[in-house]
């Protein structure tokens, strides 16, 4: 029998908050911009490898509902991070995509998020010919650190 995944009911938090105001698409995306490990091959085919350790970094892409209560509490992070930098409180959260089986068994596939900053401010744009993305605010962070966890 073949292996199916079913994907759905996946949630986002931040500081311990649920965010439920996500827009269309790609709402949430994580990414990994670095290797976690390099290597090279010199003379008579020596090869030396090297552990990269910001390879443990992750960026976090979330699409938010504008003047939504998330894009409220997302944006005060924003303007706390600009008002102190030095006294910046990280960020913390966690993604969890929920897997089932097809037979019934779901598992969760988490990534626990530490250290997190705000990477950019939000862009906005006025659009006379009914483009939707004039309705999003597109949040980009960076985490120090983001296991994966399958259970």
């Amino acid at each position: 029998m073949s292996t199916v995944a079913l994907s759905g009911n996946d949630t986002i938090m931040l500081n311990n908050r649920i965010l439920a105001d996500l827009a269309d698409g790609d709402c949430v995306k994580l990414t990994f911009p670095n290797d976690i490990a390099n290597l090279k091959t010199g003379k008579n085919g020596n090869t030396v490898y090297a552990f990269n350790a910001s390879g443990k970094q992750c960026e976090l892409e979330m699409r938010i509902v504008r003047s939504s209560a998330d894009d409220k509490f997302l944006n005060n992070l924003i303007e706390q991070q600009d008002n102190n930098f030095a006294g910046t409180v990280l960020a913390i959260g966690e993604f969890v995509k929920k897997i089932g089986d097809g037979k019934g068994s779901i598992t969760n596939d988490t990534y626990v998020l530490s250290g997190g900053i705000m990477q950019k401010r939000i862009e906005a744009k006025n659009n006379v010919e009914g483009d939707v993305e004039q309705s999003v605010a597109v949040y980009k962070m960076k985490f120090s650190n983001a296991p994966r966890a399958i259970t």
